[in-house]
């Protein structure tokens, strides 16, 4: 029912998880409202995981479809292992943003919506006929709250210093506050943070302030037929935990990587979305010894970096897909070369621009194979936000190691969302330092360890280790060579090296029976939406396991036993089937593809509905 004024329950409902939605325009600052609800939520306890979805359009008009900006929150008492695929509740700041996310509402459902934006003009850039807030059927099928929450929030800032523009932007507040109050949330968490944010503006900590107690005052006071809803704490594993993005994970990452291998940590990048905040929050760490270059483009970027793993540092450089392209001469010239080189591609919607904001996994093929020549390369891909930590120091691992480029595979979805982390204890880091060469040995730059076939690797300029590199192919003793048969041998041990990675890989975990009817295979980021669909339905008795793989080139060795145990093989991808035709091409495995490209995540049920599907068609 559609109404302001109505009976209030005062019962508090306790349930295990919720899905809230924050969606507006671009400059009403859902992305802001929702993290402090994420905050709020982490710190009272509680799993949570997050997804923040920003416009593809750069500067959209306000009002428009394109220009919504949403922010979602997954938040339980139980283990969480995505955002969720919809929304217990919606809260829509204007009409493009209630057009554009009504359909993933639940029925029955929270919607909030803000009032003083539905206007006529906003209504016809949303692409509606009619007010759908004098839609009856609107209440029918959803617990509508419609107040003007524009006029609420200036009316609490009457007695600030603010200009009434000013006081209107605070409204995104007025609305986190009512959220709060349906669900039981401590204001104190934002307003701490709402008090360091602006510790140097003292006007907008006590407007924004104001704003947001004025929300919660408004659930207590207004009567409102609406459940209120309670979430418990999580029972998790002890220890000290905090939230993190996969970017942020990243960050962190490098930096260990560089205090585990006792090398300077060197980070030479191009600014593109969704990565650049990798190379924003390394900037701030120069007393790790990291050293950042914002490159003029990302052919200098990467060439920086390389010269840098030349010269004995950590390198690093970090682009999305079409940097990716960019960068493939001089990753071909970091693999020839065989320097220790880690290239971080966050995936985002392509091809070309495509979707800059959207997720995907569109580069896995380009990763592998998109460069001229006989040129492998190790592929890892991180599965969650907390993933990215352990991930990045594997990519460091094996980079220095094996003497290698790796390619380290991320995506908008992992890198923007977060979840909670628990801080390991630094005793139990791996240390990933490799031992320096004998300076008493005369140089042999091609020289390999006849365990790991990576090659020698020396400093250059010191006295007996003089060298030189290029793309020019060598003979084993770094002299450039032509010869056909030489050329042929060095293609064959860059392979084998790659090859024999897979070698220090830990057995495949299987999540569920050792053989059954289908095995769900995953890569990167849809690892918690197969893991809930795998789990979900096993509780339901069907004979359904998965697997998750961090390594995708080389290939896990156990992978070809573990396919052979079940009659059937899913593989849901953010792509047209790129792992899946590679795996059916080594394999010669059937496997059935289920591919998404549209910017989005896999929800659950997607992966449910196929799993069923094939149960189905296999009793035929």
């Amino acid at each position: 029912m559609v109404t302001d004024t109505i009976e209030k329950f005062e019962e508090i409902e306790e349930v295990d998880t919720i899905v809230i939605r924050f969606a507006g325009d671009s400059g009403d600052g859902m992305q802001t409202v929702g993290e402090r609800f994420t905050d709020s939520s982490a710190l009272a306890g509680n799993d949570i995981a997050t997804y923040p979805d920003f416009p593809a359009e750069i500067r959209a008009p306000q009002g428009t479809l394109p220009g919504v900006s949403g922010f979602q929150v997954h938040f339980g008492s139980t283990e969480i292992l995505t955002s969720g695929d919809a929304p217990d509740a919606l809260v829509a700041m204007n009409p493009a943003a209630l057009k554009v996310n009504l359909k993933d509402l639940i029925d029955g459902g929270l919607l909030i919506m803000n009032k003083a934006a539905f206007t006529p003009d906003n209504l016809k850039k949303a692409g509606y006929e009619s007010n759908p807030i004098e839609d009856v059927a609107l209440g029918e099928k959803y617990n509508v709250v419609a107040v003007d929450i524009t006029q609420l929030t200036v009316t609490a800032l009457a007695d600030t210093e603010l200009r009434p523009p000013e006081k209107a932007k605070c409204k995104n507040f007025f609305a986190l506050g009512f959220v709060y109050w349906v669900y039981d949330r401590n204001l104190n968490f934002t307003l701490d943070w709402i008090a360091s944010k602006w510790a140097s503006k003292p006007h907008i900590v006590d407007a924004n302030t104001l704003a947001v107690k004025a929300g919660y005052h408004f659930g207590e006071t207004t009567e409102i037929q609406l459940p209120r809803y309670r979430v418990t704490r999580a029972v998790v594993e002890p220890g000290l935990y905090r939230k993190i993005s996969g970017n942020e994970a990243v960050t962190l990452g490098l930096i260990a990587s560089s205090q585990l291998s006792n090398r300077e940590l060197f980070l030479g990048s191009y600014p593109i979305t969704p990565a650049s905040s990798i190379l924003e929050g390394l900037a701030k760490y120069k007393n790790f010894r990291v050293k950042t270059v914002q490159a003029e483009d990302e052919i200098a970027a990467i060439g920086m970096a390389l010269g840098a793993a030349f010269a004995g540092s950590l390198a690093v450089t970090t682009t999305s897909g079409p940097g990716l392209c960019l960068k493939g001469e001089f990753m071909g010239l970091a693999m020839i070369t065989e320097l220790p080189l880690i290239i971080i591609n966050v995936q985002r919607g392509g091809p070309s621009t495509g979707l800059p904001t959207k997720t995907e996994q569109t580069d896995l093929l380009q990763a592998m194979y998109g460069r001229n020549g006989e040129s492998p390369m190790p592929v890892i891909a991180a599965s969650s936000p907390a993933d990215c930590f352990n991930t990045t120091i594997e990519a460091a691992r094996i980079a220095l190691k094996y003497r290698t480029p790796v390619i380290l595979l991320s995506e908008a979805y992992i890198a923007m969302g977060s979840e909670p982390w628990l801080i390991p204890d630094t005793k139990e880091l791996p240390d990933i330092s490799v031992d320096s060469i004998d300076s008493e040995e005369p140089y042999i730059p091609y020289k390999r360890d006849p365990s790991t076939l990576a090659r020698q690797l020396a400093l250059p300029g010191r006295p007996g280790m003089e060298h030189r590199l290029g793309g020019l192919e060598k003979d084993e003793n770094g002299s450039v060579c032509y010869d056909g048969d030489n050329h042929q041998k060095m293609c064959e041990l860059r392979a084998a090296k790659v090859a024999g990675i897979a070698k220090d890989f830990p057995p495949i975990e299987v999540n569920g029976p050792r053989d059954g009817k289908i095995l769900v295979i995953g890569w990167g980021g849809s690892y918690g939406a197969i893991t809930a669909a795998v789990n979900n339905l096993r509780r339901e008795g069907l004979p359904v396991a998965s697997i998750h793989l961090r390594h995708v080139n080389p290939l896990p060795l156990d992978l070809a036993d573990i396919m052979k145990r079940y009659d059937h093989v899913l593989l849901p991808e953010l792509n047209l089937g790129q792992l899946a035709m590679v795996i059916r091409s080594r394999y010669l495995v059937d496997v059935e593809s289920l591919s998404k490209v549209m910017g989005q995540p896999f929800k659950v049920s997607e992966i449910e509905e196929r799993i069923k599907t094939m149960l189905k068609r296999s009793k035929k």
